[in-house]
């Protein structure tokens, strides 16, 4: 064989060695890009959960939002890192007995107003009908103590609930309505395990640790079941669960779009009373 077929030979042998590796190498690149895809759409699932709320200082939207193509139950499976000692506010405590004006603006938390060793249950009158709920004051005292301060001082009396998700919450709190309402200060959260939320539970939503302020969640289908325990749990609804609380969450915004706001029909909270024993 003379020596030009030999190295012609040996050049296509080299040419189509190295056409493929490069295919070999794009394959690679396609697969660990097909990878990555797959992470951010589970990211962005998850965080489609999430609530997008502000500081409650009437600076920004507080918001829910549900992905509905998340609709199993997250994958945390570990409870939250313990906090530090709650830390309570100055704002002065409203009359036990609830007979006050209304007050809507702090310039503080409030100081610790009641009393962790007593039992507390919630009163609401709605449009949609009545419902009580036992506060949890054994596993959230701070947050108990700071819904229960602002339901004495007549807070979310007249209020309206702005946001209801199917299947997943009515949002309720915001004085003004919008989203965007508070009581001018923020406090720390208290955070439940995970698998804790369930059909009835309260929760408030935030806009990240420690946003906490006026505005709460009462959980209505399976899916607000599923939320990661980012959101302080301080109570239970213990009756009225399946007439006022299933009216509530039957006003449900059909449009995906909406995110839930405005309801398709009016909730007011009438008022908010508190029993202590």
């Amino acid at each position: 064989m003379g020596t030009d077929k030999r190295e012609r030979q040996k050049k296509n042998r080299d040419a189509r060695r190295s056409e493929h590796e490069r295919r070999a190498q794009r394959n690679k690149v396609q697969k660990r890009g097909a990878r990555v895809g797959v992470v951010v759409l589970v990211v962005i699932a998850l965080v489609g959960f999430v609530f997008v709320t502000g500081n409650n200082t009437n600076e920004t939207d507080t918001s829910v939002s549900e992905d509905t193509t998340q609709d199993t139950t997250p994958t945390q499976d570990v409870a939250p890192v313990a906090a530090g000692p709650f830390e309570y506010g100055t704002s002065e405590c409203p009359p036990v007995d609830g007979n006050t004006d209304q007050k809507r603006t702090f310039s503080d938390a409030h100081q610790l107003c009641i009393d962790p060793a007593k039992s507390y249950i919630a009163n609401f009158e709605t449009t949609q009908g009545s419902f009580s709920v036992r506060l949890l004051t054994d596993r959230a005292a701070g947050t108990v103590n700071n819904f229960v301060s602002l339901a004495r001082w007549k807070y979310f009396d007249g209020t309206k609930c702005h946001r209801v998700i199917e299947d997943f919450v009515v949002q309720c709190g915001d004085p003004t309505a919008t989203g965007s309402g508070g009581p001018g200060y923020s406090f720390a959260d208290e955070l439940p395990a995970a698998g804790e939320y369930k059909i009835g539970s309260l929760a408030m939503a935030n806009s990240g640790p420690n946003t906490n302020g006026s505005q709460f969640f009462i959980i209505t289908g399976n899916n607000g079941a599923a939320l990661p325990p980012q959101y302080s749990l301080f109570g239970e609804v213990v009756t009225g669960l399946d007439t006022a609380v299933k009216a509530m969450g039957a006003l449900f915004n059909p449009d995906p779009a909406a995110n839930g706001v405005p309801p398709a029909g009016e909730i007011v909270l009438k008022s908010v009373t508190i029993t202590e024993s």
